[in-house]
């Protein structure tokens, strides 16, 4: 019996929330209306994100030895995580972000910084801890490591999960290792050059072979590819804060329910109920919902 549902390695972030009225147009002031720092990161979202859920994660990140990365620790030692091996580059500044959102619809607009620092090298990769897991999730910042990883994975009939919003250098090594390929709403148009969804997601599969090809469609819902099948999933209707995160929740949702060995239809259900509910408060993992709270929505 392995000890972890789910080994995710990856980003983490110290998101600054500034909610306005309006987003504002070049060169003009607003007021604000609230302001909040708060925890996030597209692995450290989907990782908590499971672990309210119940399930049995471990979190391998970095960040710097910053008063911002003490800040992001002690987050992350709030929750149920099973383990966290979040390590400190010296003289590197923790990730963060400035969040502008628009008070009625809950959209923002990202201004973020990553210190290179905190990359992970091939050598830093984990292989016992990737080895004690049932999955493995990703993202493709880190793009050496995480191939390292996902080959860990790999040669141990471990499936890998990746969180992928741009092509970052190096990364047609990593695609052909990703059995669930968990992309943004812009990234199949983007490494395709198609712009229609299910003509993008088709390319995806044919060109990297991943079992299931999903992409997050924000207020429409999400849309999978597998088998030759598509499965579009409409959002759930919940009064909306803030959007940061959501598709990081979106992606715990996701590895929830192929933990659970739930159909297709119904694990996309489970992951925009998830990506819905965090949206209630403002930050990223504030409004992280229970298993309790899935079923609710979901029935």
């Amino acid at each position: 019996m392995k000890p972890y549902d789910v080994v995710g390695i990856g980003l983490n972030a110290v998101d600054t929330l500034i909610v306005v009225d309006r987003y504002p147009a070049f060169n003009t002031k607003v007021p604000l209306r609230r302001h909040v720092r708060s925890a996030g990161g597209q692995i450290a979202t989907a990782m908590t994100a499971l672990a309210r859920l119940g399930k049995q994660v471990a979190y391998v990140g970095k960040v710097g030895d910053d008063e911002t990365g003490l800040f992001q620790r002690q987050s992350l030692e709030r929750e149920a995580l099973a383990r966290l091996d979040l390590r400190v580059a010296t003289g590197a500044e923790t990730q963060t972000a400035y969040i502008v959102i628009e008070a009625e619809s809950g959209e923002r607009t990202i201004i973020w910084h990553h210190d290179p620092q905190l990359d992970f090298t091939p050598e830093e990769i984990p292989p016992d801890l990737i080895r004690a897991g049932k999955l493995l999730h990703l993202d493709g910042q880190s793009t050496a490591a995480a191939i390292r990883a996902a080959e860990i994975a790999r040669a141990n009939s471990i499936p890998v999960c990746l969180d992928i919003d741009e092509l970052y250098p190096g990364a047609e090594g990593l695609l052909p290792l990703v059995d669930y390929l968990t992309a943004s709403t812009d990234f199949p148009a983007s490494v395709t050059g198609i712009h229609d969804p299910e003509q993008a997601l088709q390319e995806l599969a044919r060109q990297f072979g991943s079992k299931i090809v999903t992409m997050t469609l924000g207020v429409e819902g999400s849309l999978a590819l597998c088998d030759g099948k598509f499965y579009y999933t409409p959002a759930f209707s919940v009064p909306c804060a803030d959007t940061t995160g959501a598709g990081d929740a979106f992606r715990g949702g996701f590895l929830f329910g192929l933990l659970e060995g739930f159909p297709l239809e119904k694990t996309m259900q489970i992951a925009n109920a998830v990506a819905a509910l965090k949206c209630r408060q403002l930050g990223a993992r504030t409004a992280l919902p229970t298993w309790a709270e899935v079923e609710a929505l979901l029935n």
